[in-house]
């Protein structure tokens, strides 16, 4: 019996193997179809920022749709081809990289620049220390004052001195109808440190007009950009000046500008000083139907010959060391604005050139309104540098000169042709003088 039995037994133990083989068989390719199912329709790319998140991209998401719909549409018709496929730009897919860091970085200085700005910042940094050095200064000076008052006193023998004359009370200042005009309309051509001197000039020409006997209508167009900014950060007392006007239009309209304050009945002026002679009956009438503006330039071919009430002057407001040559006369042209030139070849001998900063001109016409004579105004305004001396004066210096070096040739030549010589020179310069 057992014999008979254990081939039996074997026999199921080896049928029972076959189907566990059967079932092994049978899940490995279950598992294989879902793998493959899974790598079709279920698989999830994740770029790179994905992985850092822990969420897949939507947009990575929507790419992959359009893809699987159009693999099914052609698996279903294949003789149908396949859909293009519209990707979106990388842009929109990957970020971008932030170069800037969070913040606008300004470009590198240079070693100068950066010398500058520190000079500059110092300065400012000290600006309340120098306001305590010059109060201390006034104090001291007025104790210096005191000492030297009682010393006075003492040498006397103890009786007290008289005071000191008081000086009499200027004039009242007069406006004129007049308006000078500053042209800043070129910031773009200056450097840093050429804004600044033009600062100081136009400061300047406001307080040589604010001091004049005889005012005329001060005006700044074409004023902005960083010669703007200087006057707002620095020079901020600007904004209580009074009698000047700061203008953002060009100069052709801040001269129409000043046609209308210069025919006002009340702010407009009056006909005093070397506009004396104007005043009265028609003539004044005449002289504002008559008023023109002019651009002073020294480029220009007519000289001007004298200032006329109701009319505006132009100054251009260019400091550039005579960079940008005749540019003033170039732009006047353009606008059709009438140029002159003041007449220093007429009445002076210059030893340099004949170009005056800003506020030198400004100056040159209020004292022209004051005295009407051209010569006393530019010997009371040319600095002395430019070795500027009236014609008459620089010939009688030289026949002075002219008569040291023949008396000198006279003594050492035991009496020549000199004196002779000395007469026709003397006659030749009187000529000229006539001329």
């Amino acid at each position: 019996m057992e014999a008979e039995e254990r081939p039996s037994k074997k026999l199921r133990l080896s049928e029972d193997d076959h189907v566990d083989q059967l079932v092994a068989k049978e899940t490995s390719n279950a598992l294989d179809s879902n793998v493959e199912l899974g790598n079709e329709e279920n698989d999830i790319v994740i770029d790179p920022q994905s992985e850092q998140t822990g969420y897949p991209d939507p947009m990575q998401d929507d790419v992959e749709d359009q893809v699987l719909s159009t693999q099914e549409a052609h698996n279903n018709d294949p003789t149908q081809p396949a859909k293009e496929i519209n990707l979106p730009p990388p842009d929109e897919t990957a970020p971008l990289i932030d170069t800037t860091n969070g913040s606008s970085e300004a470009p590198p200085m240079s070693k100068s620049q950066r010398k500058k700005l520190l000079k500059k910042q110092e300065w400012e940094s000290k600006r309340g220390e120098r306001k305590v050095i010059r109060k201390e200064k006034v104090v001291a000076k007025r104790e210096r004052r005191k000492a030297e008052r009682q010393q006075e006193t003492e040498a006397n023998g103890g009786v007290p001195l008289p005071p000191p004359v008081k000086k009499p009370k200027a004039q009242k200042p007069v406006t004129l109808p007049v308006t000078i005009l500053i042209d800043c309309d070129f910031d773009d051509l200056m450097r840093d440190n050429e804004r600044i001197s033009l600062a100081a000039q136009i400061t300047r020409s406001y307080s040589d007009n604010k001091n004049a006997m005889f005012r005329a209508h001060l005006a700044v167009c074409s004023f902005g950009g960083e010669l703007l900014e200087r006057f707002d950060s620095i020079l901020t007392h600007y904004k209580s000046w009074r009698g000047v006007r700061f203008l953002d239009c060009d100069f052709v309209s801040a001269a129409e500008k000043a046609q209308e304050w210069m025919l006002d009945p009340e702010q407009g002026g009056t006909l005093a000083g070397s506009f004396s002679s104007f005043a009265g009956g028609d003539q004044e009438a005449q002289l504002k139907h008559e008023s023109e503006t002019v651009y002073l330039t020294s480029e220009a071919e007519e000289t001007l010959t004298e200032l006329r009430p109701y009319s505006t002057y132009i100054i251009g407001g260019l400091v550039d060391k005579n960079r940008e040559k005749g540019i003033c006369y170039k732009r006047a042209r353009q606008r059709g604005v009438k140029t002159a030139k003041l007449p220093i070849g007429e009445f002076m001998e210059m030893q340099s050139r004949k170009v005056l900063a800003t506020n030198h001109v400004n100056e040159i016409m209020l004292r022209w309104l004051e005295c009407g004579d051209w010569g006393r105004a530019f010997m009371k305004v040319i600095p002395k540098r430019k070795g500027g001396k009236l014609k008459g004066e620089a010939q009688s210096d030289g026949r002075e000169e002219r008569a040291e070096a023949g008396m000198q040739e006279d003594s050492d030549d035991d009496g020549g042709g000199g004196g002779v010589e000395l007469e026709e020179d003397d006659h030749d310069a009187a000529a000229r003088t006539t001329e």
